[in-house]
């Protein structure tokens, strides 16, 4: 799996959950209020190590985006 086919989900105990994807102009972070904005990759660590130090306080998901990969797979079917 590549970056750009996942999105990467912390959840807290409270049940905030930020989103991140890759796309071609870099990260993308979802907010738990659906607001985005586009970060650099130092950004994304600097946002998930911390939490995953974080005694068990979040739950961390990296789910397989189908559209994604299925949308590279019909490009390369045509050429």
């Amino acid at each position: 799996m590549k970056n750009d086919e996942c999105t990467i989900r912390i959840t807290t105990k409270l049940g905030w959950t930020q989103s991140y994807h890759k796309r071609k102009n870099g990260w993308v972070q979802i907010n738990p209020n659906g607001k985005t904005r586009i970060i650099t990759a130092e950004q994304l660590l600097s946002h998930i190590l911390p939490r995953l130090a974080s005694n068990g306080a979040v739950t961390v998901h990296v789910e397989p985006d189908h559209f994604t990969k299925m949308s590279k797979i019909g490009a390369k079917r045509k050429t």
